[in-house]
Formats: C-alpha cells, sequence, structure tokens
C-alpha cells in the first residue's frame, strides 16, 4: 500500500522541466567588435592613404599585363620551381645520409646542412655568380673543357644559389619526416627481403609525405619570394625587369605595387596547390569523415554555442 501511494518522482521531475521554460543567450564580446571597428578604420585609412597619395594607377594597369614583366615573372617561376626540383632532390638524398650508419656520410651530410644553412642566401647567390674569379676554366680532363664565366651563367648562378641553400633546410625537413616513422616498420620491411632503397621508397617516403608537404609548401611560396633576390646578380626575373623600366620612367612605386600583384597572386596559386596536396596525402587521417574543401577563411565565422542560460 505504502508503495502504491508514493508518487512517481521521476513522472513529476519531468512534468515540471516541461513547465518551465529557457532562454539562450549569446555570450557577448565586445572586445571583439572593438578590435573589428579598429582594424576597419585602420583599413580604411590606409586605403585613403593610397587613394589620395601621389601614385599613378594608370601606370601600374598599364604595365600589369606588359611584356616585360610578364616575361620577368616567367623567369621567376622557371627559377623557382628549377630551384625547389634542385632543392628536394638534395634535401631527400642529404637526409638519407643523415641517417646512414657510415659516419663519413652522417659528417658530409652535417657539413653541407651546416656550411649552407648558417650562410645567407645573398652571399652564396653572389659567391656562385664570382666563382670564375676562383676557378676561371672548367673541365673534365681529356673530354671536356670550357670558360667557367660561359657556363655559371646568371640563370645557372642563381639557381645553384636558391637550390643548394633550400636543399640544406630540406635535408631537415625530410629527416624529421623519415625519423617520424616507426623503425619496426622497417624491420618488417626487411624480413620480407626488401632492400634500403625499396623500404624508403615503398615504406617510409610514402608516409612522410604527408608531414613534409606543409613545410615543403612554406618553402615553395618563400622561394618564389626569394627569387627576387637573383636581381642582385643581374639575372633578369620579374622584380629585376621591373628595375629596368623605372630607372628609364622613375614610376619606382608604381613598378613595385605591380611587382607585389603577381608575387601574391603566385603565392595565392601556390596555397591552393598546396591545399589539395596535404587533401590526397592525408585521405586515411582526415578528419571529420568528409573531403576537406579550400576556402578562404578570414575568421568571421562564429560556432552557434549557447553561452548562458536564464529562466523567464
Amino acid at each position: 500500500m505504502l508503495s502504491q501511494a508514493a508518487p512517481d518522482v521521476s513522472r513529476v521531475a519531468a512534468e515540471a522541466l516541461q513547465q518551465r521554460s529557457y532562454k539562450i543567450v549569446r555570450l557577448k564580446h565586445p572586445g571583439q567588435w572593438l578590435a573589428g571597428v579598429v582594424v576597419v578604420v585602420l583599413l580604411a585609412l590606409l586605403v585613403k592613404a593610397f587613394a589620395d597619395g601621389q601614385i599613378r594607377w594608370d601606370v601600374v594597369g598599364k604595365f600589369l599585363t606588359a611584356e616585360v614583366i610578364l616575361r620577368g615573372f616567367a623567369n621567376t617561376l622557371l627559377i623557382s620551381f628549377l630551384a625547389m626540383i634542385l632543392a628536394v632532390g638534395l634535401g631527400t638524398m642529404f637526409a638519407v645520409m643523415r641517417l646512414s650508419t657510415n659516419p663519413v656520410t652522417r659528417f658530409v651530410a652535417w657539413l653541407y646542412v651546416w656550411i649552407f644553412r648558417g650562410t645567407p642566401v645573398l652571399l652564396q647567390l653572389l659567391i656562385w655568380f664570382n666563382i670564375a674569379l676562383v676557378f676561371p676554366t672548367l673541365s673534365i680532363p681529356g673530354l671536356w673543357e670550357a670558360r667557367t664565366v660561359d657556363v655559371v651563367t646568371p640563370f645557372v648562378a642563381a639557381l645553384l644559389g636558391l637550390g643548394i641553400n633550400e636543399g640544406a633546410y630540406m635535408t631537415e625537413v625530410v629527416r624529421g619526416g623519415i625519423s617520424s616513422v616507426d623503425h619496426g616498420q622497417t624491420e618488417a620491411a626487411q624480413t620480407i627481403g626488401m632492400s634500403r632503397f625499396q623500404t624508403l621508397r615503398r615504406i617510409i617516403l610514402p608516409q612522410t609525405m604527408r608531414l613534409i608537404i606543409p613545410p615543403m609548401g612554406n618553402s615553395a611560396i618563400g622561394m618564389l619570394k626569394f627569387s627576387s633576390l637573383a636581381t642582385a646578380i643581374s639575372y633578369t626575373e620579374m622584380l629585376n625587369a621591373a628595375q629596368q623600366v623605372y630607372f628609364v620612367n622613375g614610376a619606382v612605386i608604381e613598378l613595385l605595387l605591380v611587382c607585389a600583384v603577381w608575387y601574391l597572386l603566385g603565392t595565392t596559386v601556390l596555397n591552393i596547390f598546396q591545399f589539395y596536396i596535404e587533401r590526397h596525402y592525408g585521405r586515411g587521417v582526415a578528419h571529420g569523415g568528409g573531403r576537406a574543401k579550400f576556402k578562404f577563411n578570414f575568421g568571421f565565422s562564429r560556432t552557434a554555442r549557447a553561452a548562458a542560460v536564464e529562466e523567464k
């Protein structure tokens, strides 16, 4: 009888909850709004300064598609691409040497990284460009001989300077990626008869790509910009081409703005390209269960989250 008279506590609690209504209030962020207003004001002042400044925008538009600038930009892309190919090849080779059990190869790889990572790339470009002062001729005894100035042209000097310097950084990137692979996989590959080269090509490198692609993409973007240093050795990349023009017409800022537009365009394309390569090699570890899509994220989106609950 007592159990029958006792009220149904769970039913009473459920009815009580249904009778109560809640209002979800979002957390306010006055600091974010204030920061946003400050940024907008600063951007407006910057735009106004450029608009009121003595910049001939018609000259910018004229030279944006000028043949001399486009040819210089093509040379920039060419030297950047070839230098990155050289850097990746050298980086992979010396990374394997750094991880070798042979102390001689380890020392040679360490010496390479120490020298070329420890000196400025502009200094290295100048050394390669003036290497003829040390070695007037290059030769293979009995087979080939030529003057160094005919072989080490500004293009070759830029390729060697940029590629070898970046290869030192790439060595550490690849070495870190290889070291991240569990050593047990290498041992397992050797037990089934794989050689060291086969293990590297089929087991280790495919797994390291996911880790080394982001820093490698950053290096490629940096290479596109660092190629402008080749103007110091008279290689006709985009900045050098722009300088040749504004030395004649005096439109210094206008030509520099043209270069800035093309550099921004090039780095944007490389960013998109890097995103899709990362997505390709990260398919097995993708988060969220879906295919990621490239989008420009300016930080304006907010997550819908309840911050406070108030009873009416």
